[in-house]
């Protein structure tokens, strides 16, 4: 957001998605305005984008979530004829590509978290990956300090990756398509497992070579979502809630916005534990104990 100018403006982003999205625009001074999102893909409806396009925003902050791309080419569309700067939060899409191109390489920027959960990590931290010599030149000196040599050109902070961290990534590198092919047998194992009818899944965009990293499932309501919770957890299964309370209805916005979708989706949907070595008589009990909730 500093680098590439949005600071204090306002910008237009998903309220379905981990609270550092909405974190980044509110910690800069932005003003988020919500759209709704796609119900089968859940990433960003570029149709309702274009509707909160007005003079005054300045960006568009769109969520590869759960690695599954967004519409990027109506989005690249909609950001060329507005003038608006594109930066895409592609925390969950590492390993995810589009049309034979990694998810990363669209919009003028794109964002990666590498945490511990991710496909691929370095215990903590992530990544920029900027689309210009001038966005490139402008965070290189954001990350450090805001100097090169002696010579001090603006405000930065210490935003490098320390070599610690530096050294796990690189250990983990070379396997990465190994983990993406484990965690698609995981996912097999419930596509096979889990009845069609109670549940709904999320649908990939056509096109795309997933990175397989989650396995989220729509239930029909919320009351059913929680039963599963409550059963799982007395067998000391933990799902997450990802993503859940939609942001739109975070307690601490200035001003109420309405996503009917996203916030039935973020009360109804819950990701089943999604591991390489998650073994197949556990994904068995998962699903058994899912099966068991639905009407």
């Amino acid at each position: 957001m500093r680098a590439s100018g949005l600071t204090g403006k306002k910008v237009i982003t998903t309220p379905f998605s981990y609270v550092a999205t909405v974190s980044a625009l509110l910690w800069e001074g932005c003003t988020p305005v919500f759209a709704d999102i796609d119900e089968e893909t859940l990433c960003l409806d570029p149709h309702a984008v274009s509707e909160k396009i007005t003079p005054d925003v300045a960006g568009v902050l769109p969520v590869h979530i759960y690695g599954n791309a967004c519409d990027v080419d109506t989005f690249g569309a909609l950001a060329k004829d507005a003038h608006l700067t594109l930066i895409y939060d592609g925390a969950q899409c590492f390993g995810s590509a589009y049309k034979g191109k990694s998810v990363l390489d669209y919009g003028d920027y794109a964002a990666c978290s590498f945490h511990a959960t991710k496909i691929f990590h370095t215990v903590e931290g992530g990544g920029v990956v900027a689309h210009s010599p001038e966005a490139m030149k402008a965070l290189t000196l954001l990350r450090a300090f805001g100097h090169r040599g002696d010579t001090h050109y603006r405000l930065g902070i210490n935003a490098k990756l320390s070599e610690l961290h530096a050294a796990m990534g690189l250990s983990l590198l070379g396997g990465v398509e190994s983990r993406i092919a484990a965690y698609a047998k995981v996912r097999a194992a419930y596509d096979a497992l889990l009845p069609p009818h109670g549940l709904r899944r999320l649908v990939l965009r056509e096109g795309l070579k997933y990175n397989q990293a989650y396995y989220p499932v729509i239930f029909d309501d919320e009351k059913t979502l929680l039963r599963a919770m409550e059963r799982l957890n007395a067998e000391n299964i933990f799902p997450r809630r990802y993503f859940y309370p939609a942001l739109n209805t975070l307690p601490y916005l200035k001003e109420t916005q309405t996503c009917p979708v996203a916030e039935s989706i973020s009360r109804r949907v819950l990701c089943l534990p999604l591991y390489p070595r998650l073994e197949d008589a556990n994904v068995e009990r998962i699903a058994d104990i899912v099966k068991s909730c639905l009407s």
